[in-house]
């Protein structure tokens, strides 16, 4: 293992890629150089103040703005706004000696080979001995640019390929030189595991590297696809998309996100530097796509592509392109009867397996589609990637699909689909080109690309033609691997025994929601553990942690006025995160990805939260009319007693705590989440790769075995404020509805939100138990649970997703 480290990092270039990326290292507590050429010439603006184009503002005006449109852009590129001042801005004629007392020098500059070499000159001059120097190309082979450089350079060059957004795509390529040091490349690969949060692939000097090669190729494939079959931008989309385990965004969708431009480049490129790709002809530009971006129908960047954004009725719009007329119009609901069976299973390999075996023009579509796919694939091992892992890690981390093409061939059954595929030739592509190595190994006996054996995934390996592990997994624990450890179950949860005495407990609801057979899963996990284990994780690995409590059946017991089932539901969310907190072993919460409501107050009760970095955490009820009452305002108002310093104003830490819960606040990252007191520092811990989440918490259960865990006691000593901060928060609402900033209802809710954090109407500031909070906060959820008004807001949010200001 490396003990190099990087405390300062210098990245050259600060366009749409160079500025995020220097804020993800800024994410993670490094100290960040950002440069960029400095202008020639004067805008209309520093001419009037009498600048000239030696002064610094005019200097360093390109990398200051780019890095401040960064800043501004949604989705942020930084965990918080303050991390920011861990960037230096700078130019390359007056900074570039400063990359001197750097650690790694990234460069992010256009694509243009002469334009690097020229970048690296400079850095050759200014670098210390043993500086990692990396590119983020996309496109040039890394070995060109090292060429006549210095040994050491040489040893420490590689290419280093984020996706944009660097904060949000999980997949960092690593492209190493036949001169690039063993060292550096095993650095790397786990820095961007461990620090940056990546998957790291290692991937071949190959045109667009691994996953631009087959992200294109199948876009590209679909594009002729919707031609040779008719197909409308609606119907590829709504075959592309989450039905298959792909992005909400699905391929055409995507590709406006993109950029329709960026898309014609890679295909060219790769078009023009693959001469023998047997599937060639597919990356050539369709005309209507030549037509398209003559036009400058690039996508989102301007307005319009495969949709047009537009107004109608006061609302926003997207009618989708014809690509044969080039028109845009609304069409009718895509319905094919492959997509409703899809809709059947939410097991995503039993969706593979229903996708080629129906009889309509989706399954037609599906059947072209992935036995294109599977050739393709198999014809770039070994020539892009040794290992046939590393093409599915790519794909899955870089174009978001849930089963990478060796993963998704074994879900439709290897054996089968190659007799398909070869009575079924792809568009494009000539009869019978399966790579022979897949006919080899199936013949000799190997009927899958993977394998599960003691709870790890094998893969088939081409050099020793045997089943080994995939490297760097065994840091982490994948759920699903783990199946035959299935300690109990119920129609919702599954625990499982993931070893070292540890259970986790994970289920599979809808949206991952929180009702009955969760409340029960908890609770009866908790006390198997107690008995039998040593301590408990709850995370699970789905799209999210948890959408919250189930609202819908909130919604159905308020409808029917069904008081008693409302106090009954309620108490029991309490007792189950009360239970999280006291028990007699200890309890790790690993959220990550939305973690609303219910499961904020399950996050809130734990002995020590292990979250994923991109965790969006909040205490949303108020969006539906209630206040939390899953011990989530006890728990706050308990944090904000806590805060209480001697001698210092208590209402402005309560204030705080109330204020984020009357706006329904969510915390936009892991670290936010500490600044709204829903993670603690010195307690709770963050996992930069979400990947290794539920490893970690488990070791963080363990490490609290090993120092002797003992159960905390119930606590009486939270200190409430009573009357006098009823008052001021009475009067701070009124004044928000007299401002036109709050509803009436909004008032009532506020209100009842007020009287439980104070404590109730106590004449002076007492000290009361946790049971005693639990108690206002109960009755003030049954109050505003059953009124007229909450159910609304509850019934919008079901219908429309979007939460009503009434």
């Amino acid at each position: 293992m490396s003990n190099r480290k990087i405390a300062k990092v210098a990245v050259l270039g600060s366009g749409v890629m160079g500025s995020r990326i220097a804020c993800h290292f800024a994410n993670i507590g490094v100290q960040v150089l950002l440069l960029d050429i400095a202008p020639q010439e004067l805008n209309e603006e520093e001419k009037k103040k009498g600048l000239t184009t030696d002064h610094p503002a005019v200097k360093n005006r390109i990398v200051n703005s780019s890095l401040q449109s960064a800043l501004k852009s949604s989705p942020s590129p930084i965990f918080k706004q303050s991390f920011a001042k861990r960037i230096t801005t700078g130019n390359f004629s007056d900074n570039m000696k400063d990359i001197a007392s750097c650690d790694w020098v990234i460069e992010v500059v256009v694509e243009n080979l002469e334009i690097k070499k020229k970048i690296f000159d400079e850095v050759e001059k200014h670098r210390k001995p043993g500086t990692l120097v990396t590119s983020n190309t996309s496109s040039i082979p890394i070995h060109l640019m090292s060429e006549g450089r210095s040994n050491d350079f040489q040893k420490h060059f590689c290419g280093t390929h984020f996706f944009n957004p660097p904060r949000y795509l999980r997949l960092l390529e690593i492209i190493p030189t036949p001169k690039t040091s063993q060292e550096v490349i095993g650095f790397l690969m786990q820095y961007g595991d461990l620090f940056l949060g990546k998957a790291t692939v290692q991937c071949k000097d190959t045109p667009a590297f691994i996953a631009n090669r087959i992200g294109v190729y199948a876009i590209m494939y679909i594009f002729h696809l919707m031609e040779e079959m008719g197909l409308s931008v609606d119907e590829v989309d709504a075959l592309t998309g989450p039905n298959i385990g792909r992005p909400k965004s699905a391929t055409l969708r995507t590709s406006d996100v993109v950029g329709l431009d960026t898309l014609v480049k890679v295909a060219q490129f790769v078009y023009s530097a693959c001469p023998d790709d047997e599937a060639r002809s597919l990356f050539q530009i369709p005309a209507w796509l030549d037509q398209m971006v003559k036009n400058n129908w690039l996508g989102d960047k301007s307005g319009q592509g495969f949709f047009r954004k537009e107004k109608k009725d006061g609302k926003t719009v997207y009618p989708s392109l014809d690509i044969k007329t080039l028109e845009y119009s609304f069409k009718p609901k895509t319905k094919f009867a492959t997509i409703d069976a899809l809709k059947q299973t939410d097991d995503l390999k039993q969706k593979m397996r229903v996708a080629i075996r129906g009889k309509d023009k989706a399954s037609d579509f599906y059947r072209k589609f992935f036995f294109g796919l599977f050739q393709y694939v198999s014809n770039r091992i070994p020539e892009i990637a040794d290992d046939i892992y590393k093409v599915d890690d790519a794909m899955n981390a870089g174009f978001g699909w849930e089963l990478g093409p060796f993963a998704t061939w074994d879900a439709m059954g290897l054996e089968e689909t190659v007799i398909q595929i070869e009575a079924e030739p792809a568009v494009g592509v000539p009869t019978n080109r399966i790579a022979p190595w897949v006919k080899e190994m199936i013949a000799s006996g190997n009927k899958s690309f993977y394998k599960l054996e003691n709870g790890r995934k094998l893969y088939y390996d081409l050099k020793t033609k045997s089943y080994q592990p995939i490297p760097g997994t065994d840091a982490f624990i994948i759920l699903e691997n783990y199946s035959k450890n299935i300690v109990w179950k119920n129609s919702g949860c599954n625990l499982i025994d993931i070893g070292d005495g540890v259970v986790n407990l994970e289920w599979k609801t809808k949206m991952n929601t929180i009702g009955g057979e969760v409340l029960e899963g908890v609770q009866k996990s908790i006390a198997i553990a107690e008995k039998d284990f040593a301590g408990l994780v709850i995370g699970n690995q789905g799209e999210n942690f948890t959408a919250g409590a189930n609202v819908a059946m909130i919604l159905m017991l308020a409808i029917e006025q069904e008081y008693d089932e409302l106090d009954f539901a309620c108490r029991t969310f309490q007792n189950t995160s009360m239970r999280i907190r006291y028990s007699s072993v200890p309890v790790v919460v690993a959220p990550h990805h939305l973690t609303l409501g219910g499961g904020c107050e399950f996050v809130l009760h734990a002995d020590a939260v292990q979250a994923a970095a991109e965790t969006y955490i909040g205490l949303v009820e108020f969006g539906v009319g209630i206040i939390p009452a899953g011990g989530g305002t006890k728990e706050m108002t308990l944090r904000a007693s806590d805060a209480y310093q001697e001698g210092e104003i208590e209402f402005p830490e309560l204030q705080k705590r109330f204020m984020s819960i009357a706006t329904a606040k969510v915390a936009t990252s892991a670290q936010e989440a500490f600044d709204l007191s829903i993670f603690r520092n010195g307690i709770d811990r963050v996992s930069m790769n979400e990947k290794r989440v539920i490893a970690d918490a488990k070791m963080k259960v363990l490490e609290m075995v090993r120092e002797g865990y003992t159960m905390p006691a119930q606590r009486n000593d939270i200190y409430v404020l009573g009357r006098n901060a009823l008052s001021a928060f009475y009067s701070g609402i009124e004044a928000m509805v007299y401002g036109n900033y709050a509803t009436e209802h909004e008032k009532l809710i506020a209100r009842k939100l007020a009287f439980v954090m104070c404590g109730g109407d106590l004449s002076a500031p007492s000290y009361v138990s946790e049971q005693y909070l639990l108690d206002l906060e109960r009755e003030a959820f049954l109050s505003l649970a059953t009124t007229k008004k909450s159910m609304e807001r509850m019934q919008s949010i079901l219908n429309t997703g979007k939460p009503l200001r009434n």
